[in-house]
């Protein structure tokens, strides 16, 4: 069960705000946490390469510290780090930066969250730090953003009651991808191969890679998938019996991202949101049953915000089911989590049966 906030806890965390750092603040992604953690209370401590960067970012006229420090400097991370609650990552790729954060965090006795959509990096990240969170009693979430984390609690929330699922199949659809130099960059340096899960062992996915067909809701419409697993694989093998775990990405979003004439993202209102807009259906069977999820939002990138910021105010605010380096899932309950997005994320649910009755899941 999740740990109750006392009444005086409660007090404490809204007169005192928790200091958050974000490492990578100045990126595309990290400004869209630093605003989100501003906006509900918290204290960001932006974290940089470059002070130069930082100072053009604008986040000393939001009265936000700004600390410069380099994964590769330890004494410096240790320094950034001091005082705060919690740290966010969101500087990749973090093949080259996560292990460096986290022992940093444990250093300093801090929770651990990261954005990543490298399988290789969540795997390192359990391999080499969950005796060591785990007695540290902090929580080390790495994936904890579109890719990975919302996968992660979709297929969680609908697993419910069921201890195993036959099939888990992930197909995520969007109407464009406008990559960040950040993607782009991590995209030419992670030539691990992808991982899922068949015949209930985790290994590469099978060449030619699977295609697909959904009809999802407007904008999208008929959708052709083919499987490109992230983050969530990982995640999701960690907790969850499946004979097969698959994810597939929308060939649209496919041709965008490895065509390198596609710009950046380009925004579209005050927050700095793009225009794109996403849909996550998830489906897991069992037997006779099949569950579906369809959660649904506008751009990956901001989104990606709301939600490690829910994660980090419930860590912080104690409404965790345990420590350690662990999948979302494992720490949060993911119906609640997923609830808590509210219009960030829209998310629909069903169950059908092989008679075809449909009826609603509730969250």
């Amino acid at each position: 069960m999740e740990r109750a906030v006392t009444t005086q806890q409660a007090d404490i965390i809204r007169t005192s705000p928790h200091a958050v750092a974000v490492l990578g603040a100045n990126g595309h992604t990290g400004r869209f946490v630093v605003a989100e953690l501003l906006r509900r209370g918290l204290k960001p401590i932006a974290i940089g390469r470059s002070a130069e960067r930082l100072a053009e970012a604008g986040f000393a006229e939001r009265g936000v510290e700004c600390r410069e420090a380099a994964t590769e400097d330890d004494a410096a991370l240790d320094r950034a780090l001091t005082g705060a609650a919690a740290v966010i990552n969101c500087a990749g790729p973090f093949m080259d930066t996560a292990d460096a954060v986290v022992r940093a965090a444990l250093r300093a006795g801090i929770h651990y969250l990261d954005v990543t959509a490298e399988q290789p990096s969540v795997q390192a990240t359990f391999d080499r730090h969950e005796a060591a969170a785990r007695n540290a009693g902090v929580a080390v979430i790495p994936a904890m953003g579109f890719y990975g984390g919302l996968a992660d609690l979709l297929v969680a929330a609908l697993m419910d009651e069921w201890q195993h699922a036959d099939t888990v199949e992930i197909r995520i659809a969007l109407d464009s991808w406008l990559p960040t130099k950040g993607t782009r960059v991590t995209g030419e340096k992670n030539t691990a191969k992808r991982l899922a899960v068949s015949g209930g062992q985790l290994g590469p996915v099978q060449q030619p890679p699977a295609e697909k067909i959904s009809v999802l809701p407007a904008p999208f419409g008929q959708q052709t998938f083919v499987e490109l697993p992230f983050s969530e694989v990982p995640l999701i093998a960690r907790h969850v019996r499946t004979k097969e775990l698959h994810t597939f990405l929308s060939t649209i979003a496919l041709r965008d991202v490895r065509d390198p004439s596609t710009p950046p993202p380009q925004a579209i209102d005050e927050t700095g949101r793009s225009a794109q807009r996403f849909a996550v259906e998830v489906i897991v069977t069992q037997g006779e049953l099949r569950r579906r999820s369809l959660a649904q939002g506008q751009d990956i990138y901001a989104v990606t915000a709301p939600i490690i910021c829910e994660a980090v105010q419930r860590i912080l605010s104690g409404e965790i089911r345990d420590t350690g380096a662990k999948p979302p899932a494992a720490i949060f309950h993911a119906a609640s989590f997923l609830g808590a997005l509210g219009p960030n994320l829209s998310v629909e649910t069903s169950e059908t049966s092989d008679l075809q009755k449909v009826s609603p899941l509730m969250a």
